[in-house]
This record gives structure tokens, C-alpha cells and sequence, in this order.
């Protein structure tokens, strides 16, 4: 029997019942951590962008792009934060005098944070 061009680049198979499935493996030393946004992009890709979804599987390369959306997101949230922050005078002056006051200022910083980080890396 002829051998297919993925034999020949020194790929094998496995008999599954009446079918040859090739064994494909994930090398170890490629994968990389993926934190909270790089789970959502991974949830929105399989959702609503199959093809770039597979495709990405397929090359090996989802686990650096949702390695690299991960980190890209959180760079971003920690300067929006930070910005906000500033620009709405929460200071380390406001946490030493109504610590409730800068808890609810920080939260709802963070929140607008994160729907623009969603919106601008996750989402699109």
C-alpha cells in the first residue's frame, strides 16, 4: 500500500474500528499558562469564530494567542485602572480615610476596566 504525504513527513495512524485516525500530540514544552481572558477568548473563538478557532488548533498556535491575549489583557487592565484611578482621584489618601468609599471607587473602576478590555481584545 501507498504511503500518504503524511506518512511520508513521518506521521503515523491508529486503527479506530474501520478507521485510520492520525496521531497527532500536543508538545508539552509548547504550552503555555492561560489565565481568565484567555479562557473567554478561547469560549468566544469556539462560539462565533469556528474556523479561526480550528485553525489556530490545527498550526499549534492557540495556546501562544490565547497565552498573548491573555497577557495583553491584563497589562491593559492594570493601566486602565491605574488611569482611571488617577484621573478620579482614588488615592492611597481616600483608602486611609473612607476605605468603604475607595472599595466601591475601585470596583467600579475595575468593572469599566474589564467591559473595555472585553470589548477591545476578547470580542473582536
Amino acid at each position: 500500500m501507498e504511503q500518504s504525504l503524511y506518512e511520508k513527513l513521518g506521521g503515523s495512524y491508529m486503527k479506530v474500528g474501520d478507521y485510520l485516525l492520525p496521531n497527532l500530540t500536543i508538545d508539552e514544552s509548547e504550552q503555555q499558562p492561560i489565565g481568565k481572558y484567555g479562557r473567554m477568548r478561547k469560549h468566544y473563538l469556539k462560539e462565533h469564530r469556528p474556523v479561526l478557532y480550528t485553525n489556530l488548533l490545527v498550526t499549534g498556535n492557540s495556546d501562544k494567542h490565547l497565552a498573548a491575549i491573555d497577557e495583553a489583557c491584563e497589562d491593559r487592565m492594570e493601566l486602565l485602572a491605574r488611569q482611571m484611578a488617577k484621573q478620579e482621584d482614588v488615592t492611597e489618601e481616600l483608602k486611609s480615610a473612607d476605605q468603604m468609599e475607595w472599595v466601591r471607587r475601585m470596583n467600579s473602576i475595575r468593572s469599566r476596566a474589564e467591559e473595555i478590555v472585553l470589548y477591545e481584545l476578547i470580542y473582536c
